[in-house]
């Protein structure tokens, strides 16, 4: 069952809500039916290249132990 996130357009009420079969989605706060299915964050797909940050030096992390402490290095 996906989750999916809608705002009312009605009251403007922001809410993700398990979808099962063909039932109805109503708002949780006004029981509005005119409804604006959002784009999720984790249905969005990049096809580019990765522009994850570079990884910090050592020690950058704050572990606690100190630099290496980590292991991720």
């Amino acid at each position: 069952m996906p989750i999916f996130e809608y705002v009312c357009a009605d009251c403007q009420h922001h809410f993700e809500t398990l979808v099962r079969g063909s039932g109805e989605v109503v708002c949780p706060s006004c029981q509005g039916t005119h409804l604006q299915k959002q784009l999720s964050v984790f249905a969005v797909a990049s096809h580019g290249p990765s522009t994850s940050p570079a990884p910090a030096p050592c020690g950058a992390c704050g572990d606690p132990r100190g630099p290496g402490a980590c292991s991720l290095n």
